[in-house]
């Protein structure tokens, strides 16, 4: 737990046909999806003010996994990373089964989020994927974690190693 995490970028269009663009980021040991970020824009600093957000929840990772694009190659994740003692593992270009817990992921939010929903706006959308969002992480179980969901995976998780560490 919390020593892999994976994101990658998904475009998706409001009912107008302007852009709308989502960040999911997920623990690739639980599955556990710990963001969706959603805007018409996510920059290199964004991006870092989100994981920042999450570190403050929950801790961060050792290892981010992401590919070669702008945002994960600019010079505001750079730095917070560095400053952190995270590693940035880039994907090799044009090879995206390189992060295919992320590719898997995004194929379940399109597939039962944003195919199935109309955005009317940046708010009715925000509210619809983290709907979505805590429905995946508490009720969707998952059959490679023993058919249990990411938030009982990890919960399991975290009483093995108190259990461990008495």
């Amino acid at each position: 737990m919390n020593e892999h995490w994976s994101m990658d970028f998904v475009i998706d269009a409001f009912n107008n046909g302007s852009r709308i663009r989502l960040l999911p980021i997920i623990d690739t040991f639980t599955w556990e999806c710990l963001r969706i970020e959603v805007d018409t824009s996510i920059g290199g600093h964004k991006v870092a003010t989100a994981l920042s957000q999450i570190g403050a929840m929950r801790g961060l990772p050792d290892h981010i996994i992401v590919d070669n694009g702008p945002e994960f190659i600019s010079n505001a994740l750079d730095a917070w990373a560095f400053e952190r003692g995270i590693k940035l593992q880039f994907i090799l270009p044009g090879k995206p089964v390189n992060n295919a817990y992320m590719g898997s992921f995004n194929g379940k939010l399109r597939d039962e989020c944003l195919n199935q929903n109309w955005f009317m706006s940046i708010e009715h959308a925000r509210r619809v994927i983290k709907e979505w969002r805590i429905e995946y992480n508490l009720e969707r179980p998952h059959s490679s974690l023993g058919n249990l969901t990411p938030d009982q995976f990890r919960l399991k998780q975290e009483n093995e190693l108190a259990f461990s560490n008495s």
